[in-house]
């Protein structure tokens, strides 16, 4: 099922079963249901793929950002942007609570299993988040005033298949949260400047 963005020109669809969604100008507001989640366990192998993402298929060279808000409960309730390609390959930026009860920027890049890694404590109440599409590679940033960007990830996917960028909303632990991208910009150029993030 196809669904459009007002203000963006990239037809989305959905990846997962479609959850409660309103769409705005150029902004989304998603509602998670209870533990959901995007992970594959690199212990035990565990596949956990139970929540829902909107996406496009991107240009080999972009960047899609926006402003994250989102509503905290519980432990590792999430908005993030997301790369999927399948439950093997995939990856997601996000703006998560953690067990310490504090909001971080979180990374998570999947290969078979999810390599995951916590960066910085955000004393805010929303972030911006973008995901840049580099060629066969693609990198994290995340900005406090949509302005000035700061390097979090470089990265390639286990794929040399297609790869859709979107939005996803999680609460693992919890039951449910509601996540707001707003002024969400989708540039098809290439990121001029890797760790500077200009």
């Amino acid at each position: 099922m196809s669904v459009g963005i007002p203000g963006l020109e990239q037809s989305f669809e959905w990846v997962g079963k479609p959850i409660d969604v309103e769409f705005g100008d150029r902004s989304i507001v998603m509602s998670a249901t209870p533990q959901t989640d995007w992970f594959t366990d690199p212990e035990t192998s565990q596949v956990v793929a139970t929540t829902s993402a909107v996406v496009c298929r991107p240009l080999t060279e972009f960047m899609l950002s926006a402003q994250v808000d989102v509503a905290f409960s519980s432990t590792f309730d999430a908005g993030a942007l997301v790369l999927w390609s399948n439950t093997q390959s995939w990856a997601k930026l996000a703006f998560e609570f953690s067990p310490q009860g504090q909001a971080m920027i979180v990374s998570v890049v999947t290969r078979g299993e999810s390599d995951d890694c916590n960066s910085v404590i955000i004393d805010a109440t929303s972030v911006f988040l973008r995901v840049s599409g580099l060629g066969d590679a693609h990198a994290f940033h995340y900005s406090l005033d949509g302005e000035e960007w700061h390097f979090v990830r470089y990265f390639r996917l286990d794929t040399y298949g297609s790869v859709d960028v979107g939005f996803e909303a999680q609460s693992p632990l919890g039951g449910g949260c509601v996540v707001r991208f707003s002024k969400i910009s989708y540039v098809p150029e290439r990121l001029a400047s890797l760790r500077s993030g200009l």
